[in-house]
């Protein structure tokens, strides 16, 4: 996820100061995983230099003083850009899953035992996105869907690695 470009579709929304900005993220985009304030502050510095914000005269207030942060033309420009762009589909064909079977296979170590271990993560992970699904209101529904689907693919990818794996090893060790 981009950070930079989330923060400017949130100010495009409205006006906000960097603490907003940091709980409107989290609670949309960033489920179990907090933002950290510094990485907003950060970020929004570099979009001020970068002339896509503009920050607000500092605000007194309860607490330290708050400026608030204001979307420029080109800032809206760039966000406008990217949201009407596709995604990359993904996955690449490359992950990390694939690097360690392979690893694993050429250096003679059990890959098997590390697909058994990954498959019994991805279950773990299943029954946790399920509960929420069950549970949790619609962005988290659909947050969980997204994950569910991906954690199946890999588990068919496992499954079929599992399958391919005297092959695959005898191909990556000549």
């Amino acid at each position: 996820m981009s950070v930079p470009l989330t923060l400017l579709g949130l100010l495009e929304r409205e006006p906000s100061h960097g603490y907003d900005l940091k709980r409107d993220y989290d609670a949309f985009f960033n489920r179990g995983k907090p933002l950290p304030y510094g990485q907003v502050y950060t970020t929004l510095g570099r979009l001020a230099r970068d002339g896509k914000v503009v920050a607000g005269e500092a605000e007194p207030g309860v607490g330290p003083e708050r400026k608030r942060y204001v979307i420029t033309e080109a800032g809206a420009t760039e966000f406008e850009t990217w949201l009407t762009e596709p995604v990359t589909p993904e996955p690449n064909l490359q992950t990390v899953l694939f690097t360690k079977v392979v690893l694993a296979l050429m250096l003679g170590r059990d890959a098997q035992q590390y697909l058994d271990t990954q498959r019994a993560a991805h279950l773990q992970r299943m029954h946790e996105l399920t509960q929420l699904r069950r549970t949790g209101p619609i962005i988290d529904v659909l947050l969980a869907d997204h994950g569910l689907f991906h954690l199946e693919a890999d588990l068919r990818w496992i499954e079929q690695t599992t399958a391919r794996m005297d092959t695959l090893a005898a191909a990556v060790r000549t």
